[in-house]
C-alpha cells in the first residue's frame, strides 16, 4: 500500500470541512495510531489505581499495550506489556496486584519496574556469556512518563514537549478541578463504565466539544418534561434551565474554548453554584482551606468538561473522566472513571456516582443517544455519496487571543475545526 503523503493529508481537511476518508480509512488510522498515539501524551491510570507496591492496570497507548504499576520502592512505572524473549504479552489480567510478572510461554519471570527478575534455567544460560541485566532482556518501560495531580500520562516517544507544556493553557481548567478537593487531591473510585461502538475514535471525541447537538440528540432528556439533569443534591443550582418561557432552546447558547494542542472546554450548564444540605459542609472544608471566597468561586463550575487531545476529558461537572481507546478504523472503546474529591463530604461522591450512573454509563438516557449517534455516523460516512462532513458553525463569530486561546459561541463548531487542525499538524509531521 502506498504511503499517504502530506499533500494527500493536507486535502482531507479543510477550515469548514472534513473528509469522509479521515474516518474510514484503515491506512489513516494506521498512520494515527503513529503520528498522534505515538507521539502524544496519552491518559494510563490514576496513581491512586495502584497504591501498594505491586498494583498494576493493564491498558492501551493506541493499539501498544501496556502496564502501569507501582514498584517496591513507590515508584510508578509504565511498561510495553511484551514479554523480551519471544515478544508474548506478559499480563492479561486488567488489573491486580503481584510480586513478579511472568510470560506463561517460557517462565521468564520480570520485576514490576521491568528489570528480568529470573528465566528457568538461567545458570544455562549464563554459561553461554548473556548479561541478564542488560535493558535488552528486560520489560522495556515507554520512552516518557509523567503525572499531572496523580493522573498519569505516557508518552512512546522520546521527544517532544514535557507533559505540562503539551497541556498549555489547559492545564489551569484541570488545576481548578482538583482544587475542589478540601484535601488538595482526588482519586478514581467507584468502579468504572466500559463500551464500545461501531465507529471512529473521532466520533467520540468530536462530541465531547459539541453543544449543537444536545437538543435534538438528547430531547427526551433535556425536553421540558425532561429529568436527567435536575436530579442534582442541594437545595440550590440543581435545575438548568434548556428552555426559555418563548420556549426557545437556551442550551444552544453554550459556548467553547479552544487552546493550543487541540485542547478545548465548553462553559457549564449550571450557572449557579450546588448550595444547601450537604453542600453547606463541603463549602466550609473549602473555605477551611482557600478562604469563602475561593471556594464560593470552587463551588461556581465555569466549566462543563474538558478536553485534552486526543483522548482524555474531565466531565467536571460530573466528577468523572472519560477515556477513547481507538480499536480499529471503525470500533472504539470509551471507559469512564467517577473522581472523588478527597476530603469532600461522602454524600457529595455518592451523589456524583449516581448523577455519572445518569447520565454516562452504557445504559443511561444520555450516553446510549450519543452511541446511536457515533453507529449511525460511521453507516454514513461509509457511503460514497458524499465526500464531506461540514463543520461550518460559529466561523464568523470565534475570535483568539495573544496566546492563541479561541472562544466561540452559540452551538459554534471551532472544538470539531481545531481538533481536526491538530490532527492534520500531527499527521503532517514527518
Amino acid at each position: 500500500m502506498a504511503a499517504i503523503g502530506t499533500q494527500e493529508l493536507q486535502s482531507l481537511v479543510k477550515p469548514d470541512r472534513i473528509h469522509r476518508r479521515v474516518f474510514v480509512d484503515p491506512a489513516i488510522f494506521d498512520l494515527e495510531m503513529a503520528r498522534i498515539f505515538g507521539r502524544m501524551w496519552i491518559y494510563v491510570g490514576h496513581e491512586s489505581q495502584i497504591r501498594k507496591p505491586g498494583d498494576f492496570l493493564c491498558t492501551r497507548i493506541g493499539r501498544e499495550p501496556v502496564i502501569l504499576s507501582r514498584h517496591a520502592d513507590g515508584s510508578v512505572h509504565v511498561l510495553h506489556n511484551r514479554c523480551a524473549h519471544r515478544g508474548s504479552k506478559v499480563v492479561t489480567q486488567e488489573c491486580g496486584n503481584t510480586k513478579r510478572f511472568q510470560c506463561m510461554y517460557h517462565g521468564w519471570t520480570y520485576h514490576t519496574d521491568g528489570r528480568l527478575a529470573g528465566l528457568p534455567m538461567q545458570a544455562e544460560e549464563e554459561k553461554d556469556g548473556f548479561d541478564f541485566s542488560a535493558p535488552d532482556f528486560g520489560m522495556r518501560p515507554v520512552a516518557r512518563c509523567q503525572s499531572h495531580h496523580g493522573f498519569v500520562f505516557a508518552n512512546l516517544s522520546p521527544s517532544g514537549p514535557s507533559l505540562v507544556e503539551a497541556m498549555g493553557e489547559a492545564r489551569h481548567a484541570f488545576d481548578e478541578f482538583v482544587a475542589a478537593a478540601p484535601d488538595g487531591e482526588v482519586e478514581l473510585a467507584g468502579g468504572c463504565h466500559r463500551y464500545e461502538y461501531r465507529g471512529n475514535w473521532k466520533h467520540q471525541l468530536e462530541n465531547l466539544t459539541d453543544t449543537y447537538h444536545t437538543v435534538a440528540t438528547h430531547a427526551s432528556t433535556v425536553a421540558p418534561d425532561g429529568t436527567q439533569f435536575k436530579r442534582r443534591t442541594g437545595t440550590k443550582g440543581t435545575d438548568v434551565q434548556f428552555y426559555d418561557r418563548e420556549k426557545r432552546p437556551v442550551i444552544l447558547d453554550v459556548g467553547v474554548t479552544v487552546y493550543p494542542g487541540g485542547h478545548s472546554s465548553t462553559e457549564s450548564l449550571f450557572p449557579e453554584g450546588q448550595s444547601g444540605g450537604v453542600w453547606e459542609e463541603y463549602r466550609a472544608l473549602l473555605a477551611a482551606r482557600h478562604g469563602i471566597e475561593r471556594a464560593n468561586e470552587l463551588l461556581t463550575q465555569k466549566i462543563h468538561n474538558l478536553t485534552l487531545f486526543p483522548s482524555f476529558d474531565l466531565l467536571v461537572v460530573q466528577n468523572a473522566i472519560r477515556v477513547i481507546l481507538p480499536i480499529g478504523v471503525d470500533r472504539t472503546e470509551v471507559r469512564i472513571y467517577p473522581v472523588r474529591l478527597k476530603g469532600a463530604p461522602e454524600a457529595v461522591f455518592q451523589e456524583q456516582v449516581r448523577y455519572v450512573n445518569l447520565t454516562h454509563s452504557a445504559s443511561s438516557f444520555v450516553q446510549s443517544d450519543d452511541l446511536e449517534a457515533f453507529r449511525r455516523q460511521q453507516e454514513g460516512v461509509e457511503s460514497d455519496a458524499q465526500e464531506w462532513c461540514l463543520a461550518t458553525r460559529g466561523q464568523k463569530r470565534e475570535r483568539y487571543d495573544n496566546r492563541h486561546v479561541g472562544h466561540g459561541d452559540k452551538t459554534t463548531e471551532i472544538g470539531q475545526r481545531h481538533q481536526h487542525q491538530a490532527w492534520l499538524d500531527l499527521m503532517c509531521a514527518e
